[in-house]
C-alpha cells in the first residue's frame, strides 16, 4: 500500500508509508479513500538535530489491516498541514503533539496547549528539554539501591541531557 505517493515497507503485517510534507493531506486522504477509515493515533518522534518524524496509525476493519504514514519535518520550522478536515479524531492528537513537540498544524481549528499547567515553558517530549526536577530533587535515600546504610554515598551524577554547571550559581553571580 503506498497511495502512489512515497515509499513503502512491510513488517509483521504492518506497513509504513513514508511522504513527503506536501503530500500529507493527500496520502491521508487516500488512505482514508481505500477503506483505511479509522483513526488510530497521532504522534512526533524527535529525529533530533534534523527535525520531526510525525506519524499516524491508520486501520481498514474489512480488511483487519493496519498502516503506518509517516513525513519528516525540519526542526527549524516543524508544520505540516492539520489533519482535522480528514480525520475529526486527530483533533485533540495535534493538539497534544503541539504541546509536547512544539510542531504547529496549520489549519488547525483549536491549536491551544492540552495537558501542561498554564504557563509551562517548553516541550517535554523533545530531546533537548531538560528535566530540571530531576536535579532539584535527588533521591531520597541519597544511596543506590542494596547499598548498606554505611557505606559512602555514590558520586552524584547529574541525568542525561543537564549541563554540568546546573545549579552551581551562588549567591555572588
Amino acid at each position: 500500500m503506498s497511495f502512489d505517493l512515497g515509499e513503502s515497507s512491510d513488517f509483521l503485517g504492518e506497513t509504513t508509508v513514508d511522504v513527503l510534507p506536501g503530500d500529507w493531506i493527500e496520502a491521508l486522504t487516500r488512505a482514508r479513500d481505500s477503506g483505511y477509515a479509522f483513526f488510530d493515533w497521532l504522534t512526533a518522534v524527535d529525529d533530533m538535530p534534523d527535525g520531526f518524524f510525525v506519524v499516524v496509525h491508520l486501520y481498514d476493519p474489512t480488511a483487519c489491516a493496519r498502516v503506518l504514514i509517516r513525513t519528516h519535518i525540519p526542526a527549524g520550522d516543524p508544520r505540516l498541514p492539520s489533519a482535522v478536515g480528514v480525520f475529526r479524531g486527530a483533533n485533540w492528537h495535534e493538539r497534544e503533539t503541539f504541546e509536547m513537540f512544539g510542531i504547529t498544524f496549520d489549519g488547525h481549528p483549536y491549536l491551544v496547549p492540552l495537558l501542561l499547567p498554564d504557563g509551562f515553558e517548553g516541550h517535554p517530549l523533545r530531546k533537548d528539554f531538560v528535566l530540571a526536577a530531576r536535579v532539584a530533587k535527588p533521591w531520597p535515600g541519597a544511596k543506590e539501591p542494596g547499598e548498606s546504610h554505611a557505606a559512602p554515598s555514590r558520586r552524584k551524577t547529574l541525568p542525561p541531557g543537564v549541563p554540568a554547571d546546573w545549579g552551581t550559581e551562588t549567591e555572588d553571580d
